[in-house]
């Protein structure tokens, strides 16, 4: 007679409400998304695919990207039967995962539950306090503390590994393992199971892709400047000095794995910033000498003053699209009080050197910090509107600044009184408006997000971008862009 595995469940619950698709995997800022994006969740794929390696059965229940019910979802796991849930989690929607966490335990007490994220990690007694989750694992390496973890419930080990919190057998009080070792070698890591993980679910849904079947990569963990104030993971799941890579030569391995035995046609590398210097130098080249810059699109992350135009050209020959800055202000003291590094003047030095290598550049921009007026407000707008009418960028993508608990911005929140929301009021830190007091009035704030997204729409971007066209699948990207961004503006209520 076989003994039954011990089986592992990644699961995010459908969250049914009104406000839209929750942007919940793999994404620094929360946000519901009035036009489907799904983003795959690479630590999670990472830590199934181990689990799975070191011989546990293990499902996959997003819920969320296969459109379920929470009725439905709730039916695979009766069905799937797991001994342990992992469930990711983040401010804006931690209370409602609180109530899915009790009723879990209700209807399936002998489910351990564990719950993993930046908010647990910044304030673990407060979900251990408010619902029944069994453990909580600190940090951003889950992959492999999971697997830890389920050695230790399962029996294999009788030690808990560093950076859980739980729940003492008597009932009084917590466990505490302290700090998470965040010092694992990621070329350890297996390749993803990317049918394991579902991986088609978020081939097609997503922005970023010009060419698909797309895919998400992860070269390192997570930004290798790890200061910016607003970022939730950078102080949480990623301190400073915890920032680590894979090698080139792995990072590419992975590359040929998800190109062969999937078909994937672009990957965008979803680190918090892509390396630089030789360990960038050395994947292009890699990827330019195997031929494989002509089998797949590669597009990241990168800071605006990171890299020189030889590195921007080589990119491009290696067959590098997209390139995703964080721009987030044209305001000097905005900049250096989010401790970006970065000038003003370095701003449109960095997206001119992309552009001129032939690469398509995209900002990221925020409004709605309390220091600004909406005169400093517009310099942003008068910026973006010049990189566009230059053609140093493509595309813009505008959100409101948002101070997530654990960074030093919500911090700085609660010393100077910013907050124009209560401290614990989670459910407003959605994005759908801003949670800090500002020198202007709420409306004015959206009609200047507004005003950010026509910066582009001109009759000369349109025939830049029409000009472009080379392609069938550039005729369908633009066509999901211009949807993508009509229903970003209803995102902001626009």
């Amino acid at each position: 007679m076989s003994t039954k595995k011990f089986k592992i469940a990644v699961g995010y619950p459908p969250i049914e409400q009104s406000k839209g698709v929750p942007l919940l995997s793999q994404n620094r800022q929360f946000q519901y998304f009035n036009s489907p994006t799904y983003i795959y969740p690479m630590v999670p794929a990472y830590g199934a695919t181990l689990a799975k390696e070191r011989g546990y059965d293990v499902c996959w229940l997003d819920g969320i990207a296969e459109k379920w019910t929470y009725k439905k979802w709730e039916d695979e796991l009766e069905k799937e039967k797991p001994d342990l849930l992992m469930i990711e989690t983040k401010a804006p929607i931690i209370k409602l995962h609180w109530e899915i966490v009790n009723n879990l335990k209700k209807k399936f007490p002998k489910m351990k539950i564990v719950m993993v994220g930046d908010h647990i990690t910044y304030l673990p007694e407060e979900t251990l306090e408010n619902c029944k989750v069994d453990y909580l694992i600190m940090g951003g390496d889950y992959d492999f503390i999971l697997v830890d973890l389920a050695d230790y419930i399962s029996g294999k080990s009788g030690k808990l590994p560093p950076g859980i919190w739980g729940r003492r057998k008597n009932g009084k009080g917590f466990i505490n393992t302290g700090p998470a070792k965040l010092t694992h070698n990621l070329d350890n890591l297996p390749f993803i199971d990317r049918e394991l993980t579902k991986w088609k679910l978020y081939a097609y849904e997503n922005g970023n892709y010009k060419y698909v079947p797309g895919t998400y990569m992860y070269s390192g963990r997570d930004c290798w400047w790890n200061r910016c104030t607003f970022c939730v993971w950078d102080h949480t799941l990623n301190p400073r000095g915890s920032y680590r890579r894979f090698s080139p030569e792995r990072l590419f391995a992975e590359v040929k794995h998800v190109v062969d035995k999937y078909g994937v046609r672009e990957i965008f590398d979803d680190a918090g910033t892509m390396c630089v210097g030789p360990s960038l130098k050395k994947f292009c080249e890699l990827l330019i000498e195997s031929g494989y810059n002509k089998k797949v699109v590669y597009s990241c992350n990168m800071r605006l003053n990171a890299l020189t135009q030889d590195y921007y050209d080589l990119m491009k020959k290696a067959n590098f699209r997209f390139v995703l800055f964080g721009l987030e202000s044209a305001n000097q003291e905005t900049l250096d009080k989010l401790d970006k590094g970065l000038t003003v003047e370095e701003i449109e030095k960095g997206v001119r050197m992309a552009k001129k290598a032939g690469l398509e550049p995209h900002v990221t921009i925020m409004l709605g910090y309390p220091w600004e007026s909406a005169k400093l407000a517009l310099n942003t707008i008068k910026l973006a509107k010049n990189l566009f009418k230059k053609g140093y960028i493509d595309t813009m993508q505008a959100t409101i600044i948002i101070p997530y608990p654990g960074t030093p911005l919500y911090k700085e929140c609660i010393e100077k009184d910013w907050l124009q929301v209560d401290p614990k009021d989670y459910e407003a830190f959605d994005m759908r408006g801003p949670v800090m007091k500002i020198p202007y009035p709420n409306k004015e704030l959206m009609r200047l997000t507004r005003a950010l997204y026509s910066s582009f729409l001109t009759p000369r971007f349109f025939i830049r971008k029409i000009r472009s066209i080379r392609s069938v699948d550039d005729v369908k990207f633009y066509f999901v862009a211009a949807k993508k961004v009509v229903a970003h503006l209803l995102d902001f209520g626009l």
